[in-house]
C-alpha cells in the first residue's frame, strides 16, 4: 500500500489487529521506552501514544517491532524491491525477461522524486524543540534523543537532491549543554555521508545546512537506514519501497520532506562542537559523552495532528534488530553479488551486529595445495572487511564448506564446524592499530581498536569437549568453569584492578594449563561471570565480542610468535571481563518497570496485549 503519511500505516496496521492505542497519560521520562521494551520482548504490537506527558503531539513506536509487520506493511513493493536489486546484480535479466520485469520498470519510476511547491502538509505550524515529546530512553541517558531520524544534507559541490544523503543519525534534543530550543547535537562518524558533506563545507568555512525530518510515510525511515551504494540516492529508494514518489519542497534554502511529521532545520557550523550523550546504545552499552557537532536550530515545522515516531536502542535484540532482518529480506545475494566467491556472511545480532561477523566462502584454490587449508576464503575476508559497514567488524570467522551443509545463521552448528576444523597455531590473523566502531568501547581510546579474522577449513582435527575437562575444576584464581557449548569453556576470575597487568594474568592461567590436555577445548571465555556467560548463547556472544579488543584481549595456551605470525598450540582465550575504561551497560531501571503495570493491568490499554 503507498502510505501518504505516517498516520495512514498506522492506521492500517490497527484495522489488522496490529496497533494498539495507549490512553492514559504516559511519562517520557522513561516510561514510553520501558513500555516499549516490554511490549516489543512479548513480540507484541505497534503502540500509539494519545496522551504524552509535556506534549501535545502524539508519538507512536515499534512499528517495524518485527519482521512480520516490517513485510505486512511493504507487501505491495517488497517483491519489486527485491526484483530491482536483483536486475542491479544481473542487468541482462532484464534484457532476457522483458515482460517479466516490466512490472518493476514501472515501480522504478516512483524513485524519482517530485519537488511539491504546492500541497506542504509539514509547514502547518511552526513549533518549539521543546513541544516535541521528550523521550529519555535510560537512566543514565543525557537527555532527550530523537531515535528514528531521517537526517538530509546535500553536496555543496553538486547541490540538489538527487545527490543528496539521508541518514539516521543519532539526535540528541535537550540536555548537557545545549542552549534550549536553539541547539541540537548531531553524532555520526565523518566517514558516513553526512560527513563527508561536512567536510566540504569545512573546508569552504562555511555552515552546512541540515533537516531533519521526523515521521512521514514508513518507507523514509527504512531509507535512512538503507546501505545504498554511493551515488544512488536515499530518496529514489524510499519512493520505489513506499510505492509513492518523495516529495520535497525549499524553505529558507533547507530542504523539507512535505509528507513528513516533522522538521528540524538548522545549521552545523565549523569547529563548533559541544558534548553529545551519554547515550543508550545498540551494542548493550553507553555511549559516552563526547564532544560532536552543534546543531543551531533554525525553525522546526510540523503538520496539523503531527504524531513523533521513536524506538528504543539498547542490548539486542530491539527493533532495530527487525530493520536489518527487512534489509537483508530486500537485498538477499547483494553483498555476495559484490565480493566474489562469497556465499553467505552474518552480522550477529546478539553481538551488537557490528563486532561480530560469520562468513561462507568458496574454497577453490586448495588443489593446487597438498592439504586443504584457508586460502581464497582469506582473500575473500580483506574483501569483506573493506566492504561498507562490514569495515566496522573486528572479529570475522569465515570457513568453506564442500558440500554447502552449513549456515551462518545456526550458530552453535556453525562455531561447531569451526572449532572442529581450526588450527589454532595457522588460522588466526590480526589486523592491528586500526579502527573500529566509534560506539565500541572495547579499545584503549575512541575509534581506535585492532581486528581478527579466524579462518577455518579443511578436515576435522578436533573432537570437542561436550562437558567441561576435570583440569578446570582445579585451577587456582580461575573458577566457576562451564561448559558454554562443545569445545567452549568460560570461567571467571577476579576484576581487573589494572588493565595493564592483564598479560599477567592470562599468562598465569597459560601456566596451569600449558602442560594439561585440553584437546577438546578450542576456546576459553574469561569473564566476571561464568555462569552469565553459559547461560545462553546470546549472553556468550554478547560478553565475548563486544567487551573483546582483539589484538589487546586475545592470548592463548602455548601461544608463540614466528615471523611476525600469532597462534597457539592450546586453546584460544578470550579475556571478556570489563575493562577499566569500558562503558557501563544498559540497565532498565527497576521503579519505572514497576509503574509501567498499571498500563498492562485489566482496566489498562495494554491489558491482554502481551499474549
Amino acid at each position: 500500500m503507498a502510505y501518504q503519511s505516517l498516520e495512514a500505516c498506522l492506521l492500517h496496521l490497527q484495522s489488522t489487529g496490529q496497533l494498539i492505542r495507549v490512553k492514559e497519560e504516559v511519562d517520557p521520562y522513561l516510561q514510553m521506552a520501558a513500555i516499549h521494551i516490554k511490549v516489543h520482548e512479548a513480540g507484541g504490537p505497534a503502540l500509539l501514544f494519545e496522551n504524552v506527558k509535556g506534549s501535545r503531539f502524539r508519538a507512536a513506536s515499534n512499528i517495524f517491532g518485527t519482521l512480520d509487520r516490517s513485510k505486512f506493511i511493504f507487501k505491495d513493493t517488497l517483491k519489486q524491491v527485491q526484483q530491482l536489486i536483483e536486475l542491479k546484480n544481473d542487468p541482462v535479466k532484464a534484457i532476457k525477461h522483458p515482460i517479466n520485469n516490466f512490472a518493476t520498470g514501472i515501480a522504478a519510476l516512483k524513485a524519482l522524486p517530485l519537488k511539491n511547491p504546492i500541497t506542504r502538509p509539514v509547514i502547518f505550524q511552526e513549533i518549539k524543540i521543546s513541544e516535541i515529546p521528550q523521550i529519555h530512553h535510560w537512566p543514565m541517558d543525557g537527555g532527550a534523543f530523537v531515535t528514528l531520524p531521517q537526517v538530509y544534507t546535500e553536496d555543496m559541490d553538486k547541490p540538489g537532491i538527487m545527490n543528496a544523503n539521508l541518514g539516521m543519525y543519532r539526535i540528541q534534543l535537550s540536555g548537557n549543554e545545549y542552549e534550549p530550543d536553539k541547539e541540537i547535537g548531531l553524532h555520526y562518524q565523518l566517514h558516513r555521508g553526512i560527513g563527508v558533506h561536512q567536510t566540504k563545507a569545512n573546508k569552504k568555512g562555511l555552515p552546512l545546512k541540515v533537516s531533519v525530518f521526523a515521521g512521514g510515510p514508513p518507507s523514509h525511515s527504512v531509507a535512512a537506514v538503507m546501505p545504498l551504494p554511493e551515488g544512488i540516492s536515499e530518496m529514489t529508494f524510499a519512493g520505489v519501497l513506499g510505492g509513492r514518489r518523495f516529495r520535497y519542497c525549499y524553505v529558507d534554502g533547507y530542504c523539507l520532506s512535505t509528507d513528513a511529521d516533522f522538521v528540524i532545520t538548522g545549521e552545523v557550523y565549523p569547529g563548533q562542537n559541544k558534548p553529545e550523550g551519554p547515550f543508550g546504545d545498540h551494542l548493550g552499552y553507553y555511549s559516552l559523552k563526547h564532544d560532536f557537532p552543534l546543531m543551531k536550530v533554525h525553525k522546526v515545522f510540523a503538520k496539523k495532528n503531527a504524531i513523533w515516531p521513536f524506538t528504543v536502542v539498547g542490548r539486542p535484540p530491539q527493533e532495530d534488530t527487525s530493520f536489518g532482518q527487512l534489509i537483508h529480506e530486500m537485498t538477499g545475494s547483494a553483498v555476495q553479488a559484490e565480493i566474489p566467491g562469497l556465499k553467505e556472511v552474518h552480522a550477529v545480532d546478539a553481538a551488537g551486529v557490528h563486532p561480530l561477523l560469520f562468513a561462507i566462502g568458496s574454497e577453490r584454490y586448495t588443489p593446487y595445495t597438498p592439504t586443504k587449508q584457508p586460502a581464497e576464503i582469506l582473500t575473500i575476508a580483506n574483501h569483506i572487511l573493506g566492504t561498507g559497514q562490514l569495515s566496522l567488524a573486528k572479529f570475522l570467522f569465515i570457513t568453506a564448506s564442500d558440500d554447502n551443509t552449513i549456515s551462518t545463521h545456526d550458530i552453535p552448528a556453525y562455531l561447531k564446524y569451526m572449532l572442529e576444523r581450526i588450527n589454532l597455531a595457522r588460522d588466526i590473523h590480526f589486523y592491528t592499530n586500526t579502527t573500529i566502531d566509534t560506539l565500541d568501547y572495547s579499545g584503549t581510546s575512541l575509534n581506535s581498536g585492532s581486528k581478527v579474522v579466524i579462518a577455518a577449513y579443511g578436515a576435522v582435527v578436533r573432537e570437542l569437549a561436550t562437558s567441561v575437562p576435570t583440569v578446570f575444576n582445579d585451577l587456582k584464581e580461575f573458577e566457576n568453569a562451564q561448559l558454554v557449548l562443545p569445545g567452549i569453556v568460560s570461567v571467571q576470575t577476579k576484576a581487573f584492578t589494572n588493565y595493564t597487568k592483564a598479560n599477567e594474568e592470562m599468562e598465569h592461567l597459560n601456566n596451569q594449563l600449558n602442560s594439561a590436555d585440553c584437546s577438546g577445548i578450542a576456546m576459553i571465555v574469561v569473564g566476571d561471570d561464568a555462569a552469565f556467560i553459559a547461560a545462553t548463547v546470546r549472553n556468550f556472544l554478547w560478553v565475548s565480542f563486544t567487551r573483546c579488543n582483539p589484538s589487546h584481549d586475545i592470548y592463548g595456551i602455548n601461544s608463540f610468535t614466528i615471523n611476525k605470525h600469532w597462534g597457539c598450540n592450546g586453546p584460544l582465550v578470550l579475556d571478556a571481563r570489563t575493562k577499566p575504561h569500558h562503558a557501563p551497560p544498559v540497565l532498565m531501571d527497576s521503579a519505572t518497570e514497576k509503574s509501567i503495570s498499571r498500563f498492562f493491568d485489566k482496566g489498562g490499554s495494554l491489558y491482554g496485549a502481551l499474549k
